[in-house]
């Protein structure tokens, strides 16, 4: 079975407060990337294995989501032996999901290949214990999330027709060192609803909250988020915690974003 699973971006983040359990509850909006995706592919096998390949590889095969994803099903439901090869288009350590997206991917091809029977409300229960993004990826649709990122209500946010621009440097920002520096606060404009204004007011009222910290550490994000505008984004931010840089358009980007290492325009 071949699977195809896609990138997010974040639009918004407010940290809202720290959680007794260390973790934080956040306020954010997921939207999918189907024009960004990596390939992974399961095939009967006498032996589980994972074979990855392709952009930014790094880690064992025991540590990957994939493998983690088909040990959890296995654990309730004895599946047979499968050799998974991943193909990576999606950067690692980029604010994009690419991790995520391949553990639900997986999560959802098993319960196709073998018939388990699970609904996508078992199988976002079952992604949440891969990770706090994994859930969306279930239901894949633009949505508010809430909590640890695993809260998740639909909204009626589309941005088909418009381009994004996706850039990333050569560096990765670690989630703690993200969460180290970030200000706790409960923002004073409501997200949802913010979304769903026209594009143009996003800029003034839509923020990221690792920005500011991790801006200062890497000034080069700052410098790309803005040569986004100077190419005439209509609207540009920092996914997640870094450290893609995205802008989006109402035009086709005429150029790229000097200092990345992956640059990729895609229409929505």
């Amino acid at each position: 079975m071949l699977v195809f699973p896609n990138a997010k971006i974040n639009i918004g983040l407010n940290v809202v407060e720290k959680r007794a359990d260390g973790y934080h509850n956040i306020e954010t909006v997921f939207y999918p990337v189907y024009g960004l995706y990596d390939a992974l592919e399961a095939v009967a096998a006498d032996e589980v294995s994972l074979n990855v390949s392709g952009f930014g590889i790094s880690g064992n095969d025991g540590d990957n989501l994939v493998m983690k994803a088909y040990r959890l099903l296995n654990n309730d439901f004895g599946l047979p032996p499968l050799a998974f090869y991943l193909k990576k288009a999606i950067p690692m350590g980029a604010g994009l999901g690419g991790g995520s997206a391949d553990a639900s991917f997986t999560l959802k091809a098993l319960n196709t290949m073998f018939d388990l029977g699970l609904s996508d409300e078992q199988l976002e229960r079952y992604a949440l214990q891969l990770g706090a993004d994994c859930p969306f990826f279930v239901g894949n649709r633009p949505a508010f999330a809430q909590g640890k990122g695993e809260c998740l209500t639909p909204i009626g946010l589309d941005l088909r027709g418009k381009y994004l621009l996706l850039a990333k440097p050569a560096v990765s920002v670690g989630t703690g060192d993200a969460y180290g520096g970030v200000v706790v606060r409960r923002s004073e404009v409501d997200l949802r609803q913010a979304v769903l204004q026209p594009l143009d007011t996003w800029r003034d009222t839509i923020t990221n909250a690792f920005e500011k910290n991790i801006f200062a550490r890497y000034p080069i994000l700052s410098s790309m988020k803005d040569e986004m505008y100077s190419l005439g984004a209509v609207y540009a931010a920092m996914s997640g915690s870094g450290s893609t840089i995205y802008g989006i358009f109402d035009h086709a980007p005429k150029g790229t974003i000097l200092g990345s290492c992956f640059c990729k325009a895609i229409l929505l």
